[in-house]
């Protein structure tokens, strides 16, 4: 008599079933026309998002722009020389993680995904957003697939790039009648005033507030911040991606 085998996909975090899965989307590494950097995700942008994923019992697929091998921004590796990120001990836990290294090793590009397998969407900024996801027409229509299904759909710092330009399939900005954040301009100069040039080629801020219909709000520079205004879900930067990630959760948890 034969044996049955049988598999179930379980969460290596806690051990309890899967509820599903949710997609995680970062820029492959680009290089700043600004600064001549190497740049690419922010490293608490995905990090800390994926432990509030993982311990409310959510699988994560990484992918990227063009599938492959990804980067972090240097001041974003809390073992960077700077230091500027020392105090991020989530990251630093993570990077131990063999499973979480081989997540950064071979992403599948955003294009080979079925939105249909996932639950929810989540956009991870960093300084490659600006380049690897304004104007990004496929990646537009990743984010608005899973919008208009209703599935809960977040973007957090320079990640919300995309809004500036993505619309719905009538042809309207997904971000008409919203409301919604972003990196700050007073985030922006900081960063730039830190380093002694201007970082980024434009600033999400100014360019949202000529956006007529849209309600563009930032909170106290650098502060934990994020908005649900119905399932578009928007964090301000690098601390605001836990609180917008447990916004995914509350509204996946009352499906």
């Amino acid at each position: 008599m034969s044996k049955a085998i049988e598999k179930q996909n379980y969460v290596h975090f806690h051990g309890a079933p899967s509820k599903g899965k949710i997609l995680m989307v970062a820029s492959s590494p680009s290089v700043s026309k600004q600064t001549g950097w190497p740049i690419g995700f922010w490293a608490a942008e995905l990090t800390h998002p994926l432990r509030v994923f993982q311990e409310a019992g959510y699988e994560v697929e990484l992918v990227s722009t063009n599938g492959g091998k990804l980067e972090m921004d240097g001041y974003s590796n809390p073992t960077d020389s700077s230091g500027y990120s020392a105090h991020d001990v989530i990251s630093l836990g993570y990077l131990q993680k063999p499973d979480f290294k081989a997540m950064l090793e071979n992403t599948r590009k955003l294009t080979e995904v079925n939105p249909n397998d996932y639950v929810a969407i989540f956009l991870v900024g960093g300084q490659g957003p600006m380049y690897t996801f304004s104007g990004n027409k496929e990646l537009e229509k990743l984010f608005v697939s899973f919008y208009e299904a209703g599935k809960p759909s977040a973007a957090v710092c320079h990640s919300t790039t995309l809004l500036l330009e993505a619309k719905k399939s009538n042809g309207e900005l997904l971000v008409a009648g919203k409301t919604w954040t972003g990196f700050a301009d007073a985030e922006e100069e900081f960063a730039d005033q830190a380093v002694g040039m201007k970082i980024q080629p434009y600033r999400i801020e100014s360019e949202a507030r000529k956006i007529s219909g849209t309600n563009f709000k930032v909170a106290a520079p650098f502060s934990s911040y994020a908005i649900a205004d119905g399932n578009l879900i928007t964090g301000q930067q690098q601390n605001s991606g836990a609180a917008a990630a447990e916004m995914v959760v509350e509204q996946l948890n009352h499906r």
